[in-house]
């Protein structure tokens, strides 16, 4: 047995029939929805293309959606001439006269009385109120009377549950309002409170420990330096003693220091 004849053998032994049943999953059964519908078209173009058939076909999605096709004609003409086949076989009875005359009688009491109505509409609108007598007009008032009061008692109904409705949705927006002040006012505290601690650590520097006083420097005795001579303009030496107070017991480097001689 050739290859491939024995691999389509076995296809067929294996696949056996599979039993058709509902789809649960609902997103599941929308795509082979979808699936099977283009399919369906498909094969209803291929036939109509193929075999020159006047084809229609009419889906209803589970939601109520309604799918039309039709090939060959239009949906209107394959419809006329599904209906004309449809009761060409059946047998119309003739109906008798007796039922002719029936019918011919309800016909005109509906007649008469869709024009009793619409003289009576027209009176109400106030139009060909000029051949009615008293007792027609006065009648015609009470039932005016009568529909005006029936208009205003259903307009304060209406009027009371919609002003019911806007005091309930007041008390609504006030009890609102009143927690949003709320939240305003505890968030302006809050920030009040972080200004006014900066402000405080601003205005207050940081405590440094006091600085040492200098001790005080004791006043010491002159010191002799020894004589000093010195020429004069006339050429005589002059012989003194050099008398410094010391202001402060170390003196800069770049103080001369007088020695004695």
């Amino acid at each position: 047995m050739p290859l491939c004849v024995y691999s389509i053998f076995m296809q067929k032994m294996g696949r056996g029939r599979v039993q058709l049943r509902r789809i649960e999953n609902k997103i599941r059964r929308q795509v082979t929805f979808s699936k099977r519908r283009t399919g369906l078209v498909k094969k209803v173009q291929e036939i109509s293309v193929l075999c020159d058939a006047d084809v229609a076909l009419i889906v209803f999605s589970p939601k109520g959606k309604l799918f039309e096709y039709s090939a060959g004609s239009s949906m209107e003409s394959i419809l006329d001439r599904y209906e004309r086949c449809s009761f060409a076989g059946q047998n119309i009875p003739t109906p008798s006269l007796e039922s002719q005359g029936e019918c011919s009688t309800e016909c005109s009491k509906l007649l008469r009385m869709i024009d009793a109505m619409k003289r009576s509409l027209r009176h109400l609108k106030g139009e060909e109120v000029d051949a009615l007598s008293i007792r027609e007009l006065q009648g015609l008032e009470v039932q005016l009377d009568t529909s005006l009061k029936r208009i205003r008692s259903r307009k304060n109904q209406l009027m009371v549950e919609s002003i019911t409705q806007l005091q309930k949705k007041e008390k609504e927006l006030k009890e609102l309002k009143k927690q949003l002040t709320k939240k305003v006012d505890q968030r302006e505290d809050i920030e009040t409170q972080n200004l006014s601690q900066g402000l405080a650590s601003l205005a207050t520097p940081p405590c440094e420990p006091p600085h040492p006083l200098p001790e005080p420097i004791s006043p010491n005795p002159p010191l002799p330096l020894g004589n000093i001579s010195q020429r004069n303009e006339v050429g005589e030496v002059d012989g003194g003693t050099l008398i410094i107070r010391p202001t402060n017991t170390t003196l800069p480097h770049w103080m001369p220091r007088v020695t004695g001689e």
